[in-house]
């Protein structure tokens, strides 16, 4: 087991990284006191390493941590495949933001407008 501190983990977190892989856990210190761990998903020995990437990317693009396409490569998934599997779950593909929504639909209405008009 090795620790770091916050700043070395900022200034280089490979080697952070590189230990975690290494040594299987690393402890981050901030100011003396435990603060994370890093765990090398491989060492950890789970028995579908493959399913609990696309949890994770999952339960990220979910809490809006990721985008789609972040997600996708953490999943190991082509983009079609993961919008169809966060679909499938109820996920929705577009945010929850409903200023942009009705951004969105005031957009299409003028465009509507516009193209309903004669030519001149």
């Amino acid at each position: 087991m090795q620790t770091v501190n916050i700043r070395q983990l900022k200034t280089n977190p490979s080697t952070a990284l590189a230990a975690a892989r290494a040594d299987d856990i690393v402890v981050v210190m901030n100011r003396d006191h435990p603060q994370a761990l890093l765990v090398d998903l491989e060492r950890l020995g789970l028995p579908d390493l493959p399913a609990v990437r696309v949890a994770l990317a999952v339960s990220l693009f979910r809490s809006a941590a990721v985008s789609a396409g972040f997600a996708a490569r953490m999943a190991g998934k082509p983009l079609a495949e993961m919008l169809t599997l966060l679909s499938s779950q109820g996920i929705p593909l577009t945010g929850n933001d409903t200023a942009a929504s009705d951004e969105a639909r005031a957009e299409m209405r003028n465009a509507r407008d516009w193209l309903a008009k004669p030519a001149l």
